[in-house]
């Protein structure tokens, strides 16, 4: 078993101003935020990424991770350049990026694609590496995580020390498939990204699957993984803020067992 500390992805309120975001984390008993590159912390704009991660930091809080959209093998160097650039300046020693083409399934790709995609990968974690950042690949449906032989085959042509996996349930995903998951990626999982739906995408409130969750992460051993792990909040019924309040609470009784 793996000790978890609760986490909020900004990208769960877009909508939101960082500060904002920063005020219902620190309300709500968050320890760390993995801000988002697509609206929050935009890649390339370093006085902005100083700014939230000095307003993060004021909080009490710190950055659990910069939540790129960065597709392997699809981003250019100048995109990766600017997403490490913006991470230092933002103060996170790990980034999130995406393994393969974007909204691409792992069963489209042609050998020669995969390899493709590993180097690519590999390239990245390889320029981290100099900078001193971890590297995480999303686990997310359409992706080359999308499955668990195909995340094997990756975890396998990718034995890099500084590049790691996040995990997450598919949507619907059975609890025994999910452990299965986490035995056989456990050593290489870094953070979590915890939330409630169905198959069909729709949404529950996070205690509906606490007992759900409590399995998983009771189920991570100890691994590769050395510093603090996060289970991060990512997504709430409604995109409502009361609802976030109630699952932040359910998240920290799951978490440090209340």
């Amino acid at each position: 078993m793996r000790f978890f500390e609760p986490g909020l992805c900004s990208v769960t309120f877009r909508s939101l101003s960082p500060q904002a975001v920063i005020d219902l984390a620190a309300a709500n008993g968050i320890k760390a935020i993995e801000w988002g590159a697509d609206i929050h912390v935009p890649p390339g704009d370093l006085e902005n990424a100083r700014d939230v991660a000095a307003r993060t930091a004021e909080a009490g809080l710190s950055v659990s991770s910069y939540g790129s959209y960065i597709f392997a093998p699809d981003s250019t160097p100048e995109d990766v350049a600017a997403v490490l650039e913006t991470a230092k300046a933002l103060g996170a020693g790990h980034i999130r990026i995406w393994p393969g083409s974007r909204k691409r399934p792992s069963a489209d790709y042609s050998p020669g694609e995969r390899r493709a995609a590993a180097e690519a990968l590999a390239t990245i974690a390889r320029r981290a590496h100099d900078d001193g950042i971890t590297i995480g690949l999303e686990y997310h449906p359409n992706s080359l995580t999308d499955t668990l032989p195909s995340a094997l085959q990756l975890m396998q042509d990718l034995p890099m020390p500084n590049l790691f996996f996040y995990w997450q349930p598919a949507p619907g995903l059975p609890l025994e498939d999910a452990l299965t998951e986490i035995s056989a990626l456990g050593s290489r999982i870094c953070h979590l990204h915890v939330f409630a739906w169905l198959a069909d995408a729709s949404r529950l409130p996070l205690h509906e699957r606490a007992d759900y969750w409590r399995a998983c992460v009771d189920a991570l051993p100890e691994g590769d993984w050395t510093k603090t792990a996060f289970a991060m909040l990512e997504f709430v019924k409604g995109d409502d803020i009361e609802q976030f309040a109630e699952d932040a609470a359910v998240l920290g009784d799951i978490l440090y067992r209340t």
